[in-house]
């Protein structure tokens, strides 16, 4: 695939999504945000790395009520974050359990403590404190005056509708997952070990372009596949097995996700049977993505179909998800998720269902809600279950 797609964003980006969140802060009385995880550093930064990986340093990134967000890192990151539109970078020598970063903080809240001012942090659902809670809360005692919301709305609201530059970038990473999955049945065949299939399916994925392969699961077993989170074994797939993947690859910080499921030399009546109730869930799903739905809406559009087979929709919970910088973000296609659909969202549609002795299938696309309707961004699924032979 041609490497036409320019990596990272403008400065343009950056500051459009500064000057949102600091619209919806005015509106609830913030005077600025504390951010602590990588992907809402990199959202208002451009900070890309995968020093993250590492959880001896913790990373801070400060938005104001206004001007540009203010970075507080240790020293090792700031050849990086002055690569990016960030222009205040302060920094430590890390790791430094006794003072990781808290002085430096202090040093730039204390104003707004002594105004008695309210910051937020994310608290919510899908949310994590990517720091020593000693240290979190040594910062609070040492801020009086100093209050702490709950941003994980503004934030949340914010991400969840894409702009088209990063709709550009998940049209690449779901193009470059399609044309893998496209190569499966010359990569996998009767009799080689699963894991093997896996690091053909990872090597195959690279040679078509993705950045890395983070995420990859699968089942394959006789007649179907009873989880769908396992690594896999050296078992040898086997005539009749059928053989699901699902994989989250990555191009240039954004994530695919779907999956797609093959029979093995000869496909059972009750898995071809499995699959076009899920197909036609899925396109179910498809039709129901629209601006001014909710969540819940499409989750029932999909549990309504499913219900042909398996009432309980395969009990994983959700049948989707939102998607972009991470494999899962919000929302969640589930029964009480009422949030309405907008323009902008890239969503997974991930209907999935019970069969047979302990059986389970799922079936995954990735799309973009549009004003019309929905659009495709992973190529779909043939409507009859594959067969490797």
């Amino acid at each position: 695939m041609s490497d036409a797609l320019i990596r990272g964003f403008t400065d343009t980006e950056f500051a459009a999504r500064t000057e949102k969140a600091q619209a919806r802060m005015a509106e609830t009385g913030m005077a600025g945000m504390l951010l602590l995880t990588e992907a809402e550093v990199r959202y208002f930064s451009g900070f890309h790395t995968l020093f993250w990986q590492s959880p001896t340093r913790p990373w801070f990134l400060f938005v104001p009520a206004e001007g540009k967000p203010i970075a507080v890192i240790p020293e090792i990151g700031a050849a990086l974050m002055r690569q990016t539109w960030i222009e205040d970078i302060r920094t430590w020598s890390a790791p430094a359990p006794e003072d990781d970063g808290i002085s430096l903080l202090t040093e730039l809240l204390t104003p707004l403590a002594a105004k008695g001012a309210t910051i937020g942090v994310m608290k919510g659902h899908e949310t994590a404190l990517r720091m020593p809670l000693g240290d979190y809360e040594r910062l609070v005692a040492g801020l009086p005056g100093l209050s702490i919301a709950d941003c994980t709305g503004i934030v949340r609201g914010l991400r969840m509708v894409k702009s088209e530059a990063e709709i550009e970038k998940l049209h690449r990473i779901c193009a470059i997952g399609s044309h893998t999955f496209a190569e499966v049945p010359s990569l996998a065949h009767e009799g080689q070990a699963f894991e093997d299939t896996f690091r053909a399916f990872r090597r195959e994925a690279l040679l078509q372009g993705a950045d890395d392969v983070p995420y990859l699961v699968g089942g394959a077993d006789q007649g179907g596949y009873h989880d769908v989170i396992s690594p896999p074994s050296r078992r040898p797939l086997q005539r009749g097995d059928i053989m699901m993947l699902d994989t989250g690859m990555t191009w240039d910080g954004y994530f695919c996700d779907f999956d797609r499921n093959w029979a093995i030399g000869s496909a059972d009546d009750a898995s071809r049977q499995a699959y076009d109730v899920l197909w036609r869930a899925t396109e179910a799903g498809i039709a129901a993505a629209n601006p001014g739905t909710t969540c819940a809406e499409l989750f029932h559009a999909m549990q309504s179909v499913i219900a042909e087979l398996d009432d309980a929709g395969g009990d994983v919970g959700r049948l989707g998800h939102g998607l972009g910088m991470q494999l899962t973000e919000w929302p969640s296609h589930v029964s009480w998720d009422h949030t309405v659909m907008e323009e902008g969202m890239v969503l997974t549609l991930e209907p999935s269902l019970s069969y047979g002795d302990g059986r389970i299938m799922v079936h995954e696309e990735n799309l973009v809600v549009r004003s019309d309707g929905a659009e495709l961004i992973s190529h779909r699924a043939a409507p009859e279950l594959p067969v490797i032979s």
